[in-house]
């Protein structure tokens, strides 16, 4: 469907403007999905973020800020979200052996559990949007991302 339709528009849209609400458009459709996919776990996507960047840190424990830098959504309020992965039981908290003033933040076995069930939920739902390109096409699309946020060339 074009934007236009989707947005139900009856007045010629710029160019500029026609790719920004696509993207918009797109990545709310995304999102609402990949919610849908989380919500059975109680799990906001910033928080699959989360845990998802912890099992990549294999084992080793992971500060505020090496989360924060690593949030897709850079303006989540990082301490927060470990709050309510802590009340999960989902990760553990304890002061850094190094710096006092550093929490060591690490994912439990009940978080790395329940990755395992969502993780094929999550391939599924990338498999599907991403079945409607060939790789070439995904290739492209990945490229004029980067090169329309300015972070290629």
């Amino acid at each position: 469907m074009k934007i236009e339709e989707a947005i139900k528009s009856t007045t010629p849209i710029s160019i500029s403007k026609k790719t920004m609400l696509n993207i918009m458009y797109t990545q709310n459709l995304l999102a609402e999905s990949f919610n849908e996919i989380l919500k059975p776990y109680d799990l906001s996507p910033e928080q699959f973020n989360v845990l998802r960047i912890l099992r990549g840190q294999k084992g080793k424990p992971a500060n505020m800020c090496v989360i924060q830098e690593r949030m897709i959504a850079k303006t989540s309020n990082t301490t927060r979200l470990v709050d309510k992965l802590l009340l999960k039981g989902l990760v553990t908290r304890e002061v850094c052996s190094d710096n006092r003033r550093k929490m060591d933040i690490s994912i439990t076995q009940k978080g790395l559990d329940l990755l395992t069930d969502v993780d094929p939920k999550v391939h599924s739902h990338e498999e599907s949007y991403a079945s409607n390109l060939d790789h070439k096409e995904l290739e492209t699309i990945n490229l004029l991302l980067e090169k329309y946020r300015g972070e290629s060339l």
